[in-house]
């Protein structure tokens, strides 16, 4: 499986278990989610983006990106332009749009598998963000 080969990925941000983000999340480089998000989470479309929801995350929203690993709960469409692994715990309630596609016994889709074999671009280049304002589940302020 490519994402059970542990280390093979850089993470250049990774979403704590303890951390919920509400927004839009533009990224370029790999993403890694433990935490919740919701909010569509879009990577570069000239990039080789990588997005890994693991079985403790949870996304509600849209994911689109080059390639895109679920272990974990994504509740919207999923669209992968390179290579979709879906993982033994993944579940998905929505479409999903693959031009490759792992899919393991036990992940469950809610929705349709879609094979394209073009994805249509749909942001501009990511600009690098200097600062990010973000809270700790535990946070009150």
């Amino acid at each position: 499986m490519w994402g059970s080969k542990g280390g093979h990925h850089h993470w250049d941000t990774v979403i704590s278990g303890k951390t919920k983000i509400t927004g839009d999340l533009h990224f370029c480089g790999g993403l890694h989610i433990d935490g919740y998000v919701r909010g569509n989470i879009i990577a570069d479309d000239e990039s080789n983006g990588v997005v890994r929801v693991s079985d403790r995350g949870h996304v509600e929203g849209e994911i689109r990106a080059p390639n895109i690993i679920v272990n974990g709960r994504v509740q919207g469409n999923v669209y992968s332009s390179k290579h979709i692994e879906l993982a033994k715990k993944a579940s998905v309630q929505g479409d999903v749009y693959y031009t490759v596609m792992e899919m393991v016994l036990g992940a469950e889709v809610n929705g349709q598998l879609k094979h394209t074999t073009e994805m249509k671009p749909v942001n501009k280049k990511v600009q690098p963000v200097s600062q990010v304002e973000v809270k700790s589940v535990g946070d009150k302020g």
